[in-house]
């Protein structure tokens, strides 16, 4: 194991026992001895930590999600300046094999090597793509509707993708298979699925969910599994849960009464003056969650 690979396997589990622990100011001194690494998409694949920061980008301490953010973008332009710089990618035909691992840095990656090698990879974002354009032939299904959707899914997966077409391609027919086989025919369900995960997939504010159709890290049989609200964008996920997350603080019942306790160390101030009250979030028989206020600042967070 090199010296990039063990610092990086290192602060992974140290970065899963802070958060464990809801210490919000290990998590961000981790990100930061993180963020001086400079990878390589072999070495993200290899370590897998693009999940765990990956995660951290919703985290609701503002801090710890903007330095995890900080540090998904110096990964995914240290790949991209790889990927553009190796010999390799002007010569391979086909898109760069980073393109189906799960790290964070995986999609940009693929970008860089297919923008480069594929001739019918657009060179700039914006533009959409369809089978036409990109002159994708494909092994029609014998039903006009199917094949329609087989379509409607390669634009919406290729909304300002980079990814070579028969990628593209190949996420679209699995797609479409996916829901036929869950239907049996095109009616009204079939239908209306296609039209679900065409309007999610094409939105411009969640590329996050066509990148990780694209590079393989959301599985076909997950997306087509996924409700509206699972599939929303990260931003409107964080934003969900911080309004259910206050809901929660504000919904205590009499009963729940709020102690002053100096045990908790605030993320943000660092003091020690604080408030709690414990709430059955969750089954009878799993443990209360214990919701923390600080008193100086304000922050509050919660644990089980």
């Amino acid at each position: 194991m090199n010296t990039a690979e063990a610092q990086i396997s290192k602060a992974k589990q140290s970065l899963n026992s802070a958060l464990e622990n809801n210490n919000v100011e290990t998590c961000l001194d981790i990100l930061d001895n993180l963020s001086k690494i400079k990878v390589t998409g072999e070495l993200l694949k290899k370590t897998d930590i693009g999940k765990v920061i990956g995660k951290l980008r919703t985290h609701k301490d503002n801090q710890l999600s903007i330095k995890a953010k900080a540090v998904v973008k110096k990964w995914k332009d240290d790949v991209v300046r790889q990927t553009s710089n190796s010999p390799q990618t002007k010569k391979a035909p086909s898109p760069s094999p980073s393109i189906e691992t799960s790290s964070v840095a995986s999609t940009e990656a693929s970008k860089a090597s297919s923008q480069a090698s594929s001739p019918k990879t657009p060179g700039s974002e914006g533009v959409s793509r369809t089978v036409k354009t990109d002159e994708v032939t494909y092994k029609s299904t014998g039903n006009v509707p199917r094949n329609k959707t087989i379509e409607l899914m390669y634009s919406a997966v290729g909304l300002n993708s980079g990814a070579d077409s028969e990628l593209l391609l190949k996420r679209a027919l699995a797609i479409e298979t996916r829901i036929f086989d869950e239907y049996g025919s095109v009616n009204e369900g079939y239908k209306s699925k296609v039209r679900t995960l065409a309007n999610n997939l094409k939105s411009k504010s969640n590329p996050g969910l066509r990148e990780s159709v694209v590079s393989g890290e959301l599985t076909i049989e997950k997306l087509c599994t996924m409700s509206v609200e699972e599939m929303a964008s990260e931003e409107a996920q964080a934003r969900d849960r911080k309004l259910a997350e206050e809901a929660l603080f504000k919904a205590r019942g009499a009963t729940s009464a709020q102690a002053e306790t100096d045990m908790f160390k605030c993320g943000k101030c660092q003091g020690r003056k604080c408030t709690y009250f414990q709430m059955q979030t969750r089954s009878a028989d799993e443990p209360m969650t214990t919701f923390v206020t600080c008193v100086n600042c304000g922050n509050h967070w919660k644990f089980c």
